[in-house]
């Protein structure tokens, strides 16, 4: 019987894997393979924008970083094949490593970290370069002008091993995500209501929960920018849904959630939030 090859992304998974890295397939853009119908918007039970994995037990590369492993057996599966045929990269998550990526989106961002970070292990990236140390935190995004937190809860691409000897995470990183809180922090809005009597112009509830799955998606598949997506994707969705009186603080709350994990702080989510009432005039 004529076996085929395995895929090049897969055969560098598996060496990753085998060192003790969790893996994931990324497809074009720096995305993680999308939810499947099961597990979309957590349908399954599974938590995927919070700290930790799971219950979901979907044999899929579902649920973005969550879904990285080091289990050969699964990352060979018949599930996971057609994800790492149509690969276009190999991500890993940087806490089940036991490691935090700084990652320097620019020149200017690398000339800084030179200057305040001691020198690590260093990766080369398409701008800039990722610094990688031993040690685990909270991942934040934006924690200065091109500079991102990688750890638990995210995802990092793999660009090869880089060089330098890899060091103990320092205070002064840890320091940078000092300005957003540890855990999210429930945030209560007030919510736009229509005049009394008003009535919803959406015909089901369905398409209320439709366009709150597809903003949490789309916050939650931002490559970058993720400031800029989540106050556009809060302007998208109180422009639909904002003035009809059906928007809950259940459904903001699901908002913010997947802001929070992909490092936005509430204090953000709450201003981004604000933002996007005024601009519509709210």
């Amino acid at each position: 019987m004529t076996q085929h090859p395995l895929p090049a992304h897969l055969r560098v998974a598996l060496t990753l894997a085998q060192t003790g890295v969790p893996v994931l397939p990324l497809r074009a853009g720096k995305l993680p393979v999308g939810n499947c119908a099961a597990c979309r918007s957590t349908a399954c039970g599974g938590r995927p924008n919070m700290q930790t994995p799971g219950p979901c037990q979907c044999p899929r590369p579902c649920h973005a970083w969550a879904a990285a492993t080091t289990d050969t057996d699964v990352l060979t599966s018949a599930p996971w094949a057609a994800a790492w045929r149509h690969a276009a990269g190999v991500a890993y998550h940087p806490g089940g490593a036991g490691w935090t990526v700084v990652d320097l989106d620019h020149a200017d961002a690398v000339a800084w970290a030179r200057e305040h970070l001691p020198a690590t292990r260093t990766v080369a990236t398409a701008r800039g370069e990722h610094w990688i140390y031993q040690g685990t935190m909270r991942s934040v995004n934006g924690v200065r002008d091109g500079i991102d937190l990688k750890s638990t809860a995210a995802y990092a691409r793999w660009r090869g091993p880089g060089t330098g000897l890899m060091q103990p995470l320092p205070d002064t990183v840890r320091a940078l995500a000092d300005k957003a809180p540890a855990r999210p922090v429930p945030v209560v809005l007030s919510v736009p209501r229509t005049a009394v009597g008003g009535q919803c112009r959406h015909r089901t509830p369905a398409y209320l929960e439709r366009g709150i799955a597809m903003a949490e998606q789309r916050i939650t598949d931002a490559p970058s920018a993720v400031h800029a997506t989540v106050y556009r994707t809060f302007l998208a969705v109180l422009s639909t849904h904002g003035r009809c009186g059906c928007l809950t603080e259940g459904h903001i709350g699901r908002l913010f959630t997947a802001a929070q994990a992909r490092g936005e702080s509430p204090r953000h989510c709450t201003v981004a939030w604000s933002n996007a009432r005024t601009a519509l005039g709210m």
